[in-house]
């Protein structure tokens, strides 16, 4: 499997930028959605991302190896792929991931949830409920 598409290294690249203008000028640092998710199907290690810096390799996100602790911060790509599990298999990329809960909320939710796959549970819940709709004023124009 390649864990990262074109489309998916540009979008991580583009957060990297902004993330690094955002130091340069001192403006408020971004904080987006993570772009993909890598997990270890055998086991309970899951990675989240955000970025990918210059060097092509190190990612920055959310990871989880499954103690109970997730944590933000960097992790390669390399290393990633080179990982060897039991019955030829490797670390995969969740195809069907997507969100648009910035990096932080999923961070929160992880740790007091005590993994990514509790807080994806809860993050889609949340993700998927129906937004309520404002009551309407029965009589346009006539509001006090």
């Amino acid at each position: 499997m390649i864990l990262l598409t074109p489309e998916l290294h540009a979008v991580l690249r583009v957060n990297a930028a902004a993330h690094r203008d955002a130091m340069q000028t001192g403006t408020h640092e971004p904080d987006p959605a993570p772009v993909v998710k890598f997990f270890n199907p055998l086991g309970a290690a899951t990675w989240l991302a955000t970025e990918l810096y210059d060097d092509g390799d190190t990612l920055f996100g959310l990871a989880d190896l499954g103690f109970g602790c997730p944590e933000l911060g960097c992790f390669s790509l390399s290393e990633l792929a080179g990982i060897r599990l039991s019955f030829g298999l490797q670390i995969e990329r969740d195809i069907g991931f997507s969100t648009i809960v910035s990096l932080s909320v999923w961070a929160d939710t992880a740790r007091r949830a005590g993994s990514i796959s509790q807080a994806q549970s809860i993050i889609w819940r949340i993700e998927s409920a129906p937004v309520p709709e404002l009551p309407t004023d029965p009589k346009p124009g006539k509001g006090g």
